[in-house]
């Protein structure tokens, strides 16, 4: 199994391969440099997300892969009630530290962040769901990092079934992934992301482990420069330069949509766009974006 060759200690956690920086919360100090500055976020993805929020009259939202939550500040930056949850402590302590920052403001004062795994959610934070949220958001690839520990996808489809129960009828799941497809068929990752206009990344090395002749597994060696947290000189420097691994599982499309469907039911809204646009719209994109409206209760 791929576990036995590459161990994930946490969701978004360096793996071994690799100098562990998480356990100092050096590498979460540098994943926050490069996605931590709301002003490179990619203007199309943020009108995707608050438009579509807006437009179906959701208010209250669960982002339930927070990290260090950027994307939970913009969405309470445009009026929207947060909770936001992740299972990496030394990934929310940039949320917290950004809440009690701007504790002044009484949307951040009123901010509720927990550290929360994905098998677990409904427990973990059953106090807050009450009736449920008007929409769940799983973004940025996040919830890729959850690999198949057993061959079947079990706990991948319990963290969904999980996220459904956190959704009230009517309301929306917007989860994603990357295209998998084309890194299997391709072996290539692009460097730039659709989530983030990052000047910081300068490459991405992809691997893909296959078990049993199946893809199983792709790691994405990054490589961020690190200058803006260790000093600039006119060029950029080995020491610079951070380089720290993620593993992910290589969702296939069309499994990821039966798994939606399984968890949500027929009766449910199923829509898919391509880095934020319509599928007509682009040949090959980078990431797929799955929107699902949970069916309303029959009377």
């Amino acid at each position: 199994m791929a576990d036995s060759v590459f161990h994930t200690r946490s969701v978004g956690a360096a793996v071994e391969g690799i100098k562990d920086q998480y356990a100092d919360g050096k590498a979460a100090k540098i994943w926050e440099v490069f996605v931590g500055d709301k002003n490179s976020r990619t203007q199309n993805y943020k009108n995707f997300l608050v438009g579509l929020l807006k437009q179906k009259g959701c208010r209250r939202i669960l982002d339930v892969a927070c990290g260090t939550g950027i994307d939970s500040v913009m969405l309470l930056e445009e009026g929207f009630e947060v909770v936001s949850v992740d299972a990496s402590d030394k990934m929310l302590k940039y949320a917290l530290k950004a809440r009690w920052n701007r504790r002044d403001e009484p949307a951040f004062y009123n901010w509720v962040i927990e550290e929360a795994n994905w098998l677990t959610l409904d427990s973990d934070i059953e106090q807050l769901v009450g009736n449920g949220f008007d929409a769940v958001i799983c973004l940025g690839n996040s919830f890729a990092h959850l690999l198949d520990s057993f061959g079947d996808q079990r706990e991948q489809k319990q963290a969904i079934k999980n996220f459904e129960k956190c959704v009230k009828p009517g309301g929306l799941l917007l989860i994603d992934h990357r295209n998998y497809d084309h890194i299997i068929n391709e072996g290539s990752t692009p460097s730039k992301c659709i989530y983030y206009n990052s000047k910081h990344m300068t490459d991405i090395k992809t691997s893909v482990l296959y078990v049993s002749g199946k893809p199983a597994l792709v790691t994405l060696d990054y490589l961020i420069d690190a200058s803006s947290i260790y000093g600039k000189n006119e060029e950029i420097n080995y020491d610079q330069v951070t380089e720290f691994r993620l593993s992910y599982y290589p969702h296939r499309l069309e499994v990821f949509k039966n798994m939606l469907v399984e968890a949500f039911g027929e009766r449910s809204k199923f829509d898919l766009y391509g880095d934020f646009k319509d599928l007509e719209e682009i040949e090959n994109p980078a990431f797929y974006i799955h929107v699902v409206e949970k069916a309303r209760r029959m009377v």
